[in-house]
């Protein structure tokens, strides 16, 4: 699959010679991206794909491509509403430094110290957050099971459910009308009935019913409708949301609405170990260069059903956001090694408008 993809990303770069880059997101360059996106969801079998562009905290181009519910034929739209899975962690870091900077705790301390289990006594927030508390703590693992862990580091400092905070200090700031703190919560005798109000709950229950349907897809291209467990929330995965609602979130991120401005280049700073050898992120965030310019990304995977994928530009203030309803964004290219640009779908975005 990947060699199919390969040459359709090459073929179309070379049509027009857009190798070349663009100082921004240009009307110019929308219309070929917009093309050559919908060729590599097609080539890569992804039913549906919901994507938005945004620079200077705006969305420039926003679009859905094929279906949201294939047996329906229900087109995907930017209000296309996904379960975001590993890029929930993108919020988690937000809030975990949010209380660093209200001196609430210190990301240099034991992860123990709040309610937290991991093998590793000294293992701190900081090395959870950069994905280095395995071990001796020298070197970059991927673990999500490990990052869930921040959940309890935030309701030590923010003392009432996760979910809660998420809802209040994200969710409702930013008006990110149609995300959902997890895929549970109007589920009767999971959340307490008093944790939101009646209307609140209507809200994310109209959300879930535009739900994206999720499918496996073949070595041949053939769709399985998958059902996925419903699941809550929590710091490493949970979120349900849109193109649009993350816009919101991405634009509050360039300003210092979330964070103050030298927390936010602190978390999109290449982290690194003892030894001075550079690991793939910084504090909840994936981290590296291509062409020379920073690259701030994450991703996303439910396997055989959701991906997702958001890349940052922050030199350009240019953000791509994309959600898709099978897990062909992030599976076929190992995102969690931490190499974005191992992605077909960064690759084009990135050599268009950077």
């Amino acid at each position: 699959m990947r060699t199919v993809l390969t040459v359709c990303l090459a073929t179309a770069l070379a049509l027009t010679g857009l190798e070349a880059r663009q100082n921004q997101a240009s009307a110019a360059g929308l219309i070929p991206f917009e093309s050559y996106l919908e060729a590599l969801r097609v080539q890569a079998g992804i039913p549906g794909l919901s994507a938005a562009l945004i620079q200077d905290g705006e969305i420039v181009w926003e679009r859905g491509l094929g279906f949201q519910n294939q047996e329906r034929r229900v087109r995907a739209t930017p209000d296309t509403t996904y379960p975001i899975a590993d890029m929930s962690q993108t919020i988690a870091a937000v809030l975990v430094l949010r209380c660093a900077e209200e001196r609430r705790l210190n990301i240099s301390d034991p992860i123990r110290r709040y309610g937290a289990s991991v093998p590793e006594q000294n293992a701190t927030i900081r090395q959870v957050l950069n994905h280095t508390s395995s071990g001796s703590g020298e070197s970059f693992h991927y673990d999500p099971e490990r990052f869930m862990q921040l959940t309890y580091v935030v309701e030590n400092c923010v003392p009432q459910p996760y979910r809660k905070t998420v809802a209040v200090n994200v969710l409702e700031r930013l008006a990110m009308q149609d995300s959902v703190p997890g895929r549970d919560v109007t589920e009767p005798n999971v959340v307490n009935e008093k944790l939101f109000a009646s209307a609140l709950v209507d809200r994310y229950k109209s959300a879930l019913e535009r739900l994206a349907t999720g499918y496996k897809v073949d070595k041949r291209g053939r769709l399985t409708k998958t059902e996925v467990t419903l699941e809550g929330i929590n710091a490493a995965s949970g979120l349900v949301s849109t193109v649009r609602d993350l816009a919101k979130f991405d634009a509050a991120l360039d300003t210092s609405l979330l964070l103050r401005e030298e927390t936010r280049q602190a978390a999109w700073s290449v982290s690194y170990n003892s030894q001075n050898a550079a690991l793939p992120t910084g504090l909840g965030w994936f981290v590296q260069t291509y062409r020379g310019e920073l690259v701030v990304w994450h991703f996303g995977v439910v396997p055989n059903a959701y991906s997702s994928l958001i890349i940052k530009l922050p030199s350009r203030k240019v953000t791509l956001i994309l959600l898709a309803n099978s897990d062909g964004l992030s599976a076929p290219f190992q995102l969690e090694a931490g190499d974005v640009t191992k992605s077909l779908f960064a690759t084009l975005f990135l050599r268009l408008f950077s």
